[in-house]
């Protein structure tokens, strides 16, 4: 028996989402007041491959709009446990950024939250794509779009915690899980990851960084950062498969790894995929000009959890769809390192 298979046999009133059509779903939605007075479904869509939770696009007689529901597994990697408490910090996530009108306008809307089939109902930003076309040759950014990806951090960085806020915004069991894979699992040298599968040589290129025990020490330093308690609020997976392009011009979507933390862990994220693509030093410099951090901003910090990211993206479960040679990863996998063991 699969998870999914365990699931539904121990939760079997949990409404499980496919994209499908069913008079179940469209029940569901009347009873949570997710269809007005004579709206009637027309489809339910798969409207992209969600990498932690499974997403469907329900389509109706007068609009569409999303429907989000997170699983006690990774959607992606199915054999990957996660907790399913991750749409309740989203909901919190898009309920505390609300009073923010330049926060507000680059997500998507909340229209509805039911917790116990964890599920989230979102506006339907459209027909769009994810910002994964990066990663190819000769990809840009295009006008405008450093800017409101900087803008977002800077206005995200400024939200402080609010009484009640703690016990969602924390999330511990989602950095718990991040902490792993970050900051632990690639650096294992048996870790069951084939990563000749990946690249041919690319694990005799890893060794080096699997067996550096120095190296390894100032992770486990810099995932205690990470894990403890930080004074803001942040996305915690700000990179481009959480940046969607659609008419409405760029969306800021996928916060269930929100929580307040240190806001040099998203800018570093940003950096560390700004590099991952290639796109060069004036697009970083342009991003870090633009961006107005909190008081107490550690660039050193930032520029380390930036060759964390750079380092676990080549190296660990969580692979891009990158177009580099073999060379050029060692070349990110040397700089990242020494960003890492810098004083």
């Amino acid at each position: 028996m699969d998870l999914k298979d365990k699931f539904k046999a121990l939760y079997p009133e949990v409404v499980f989402l496919e994209a499908r059509t069913s008079p179940e779903l469209v029940d569901y939605l009347r009873r949570k007041g997710w269809l007005a007075v004579g709206e009637e479904v027309v489809s339910v869509q798969k409207p992209g491959e969600g990498n932690m939770n499974a997403v469907v696009r329900v389509v109706t007689s007068r609009r569409s709009f999303i429907l989000k529901q997170a699983r006690p597994w990774v959607q992606k990697y199915p054999r990957v446990s996660a907790p399913m408490g991750r749409t309740a910090v989203e909901a919190r996530f898009y309920e505390r950024i609300a009073g923010d009108e330049v926060l507000r306008t680059l997500t998507p809307a909340m229209l509805g939250f039911d917790a116990p089939d964890s599920v989230l109902a979102l506006e339907d930003l459209g027909a769009g794509t994810d910002f994964t076309y990066l990663y190819q040759p000769n990809q840009l950014l295009g006008t405008g779009e450093v800017a409101s990806l900087t803008r977002f951090l800077s206005r995200l960085h400024q939200l402080r915690e609010e009484p009640g806020q703690g016990e969602f915004l924390a999330n511990q069991s989602m950095k718990a899980l991040n902490h792993e894979h970050i900051f632990q699992l690639p650096f294992q040298e048996e870790n069951g990851l084939d990563l000749d599968a990946i690249q041919e040589g690319l694990r005799d290129r890893s060794l080096p960084y699997r067996r550096d025990a120095v190296l390894k020490g100032k992770l486990s330093v810099l995932g205690d950062r990470y894990l403890r308690p930080g004074p803001t609020l942040i996305h915690g997976d700000y990179y481009p498969g959480s940046w969607l392009k659609g008419a409405a011009g760029l969306r800021v979507i996928d916060p269930e790894f929100g929580h307040f933390g240190r806001p040099e862990f998203d800018v570093g994220v940003m950096v560390a995929h700004f590099k991952l693509a290639r796109l060069g030093e004036p697009v970083i410099r342009e991003a870090l000009d633009g961006y107005q951090p909190p008081d107490g901003f550690e660039y050193s910090l930032m520029t380390a959890f930036a060759g964390v990211e750079v380092l676990r993206r080549l190296l660990g479960l969580a692979q891009l769809p990158l177009s580099l040679s073999l060379d050029e990863k060692e070349a990110l996998l040397e700089e990242a390192a020494a960003s890492i063991m810098k004083p």
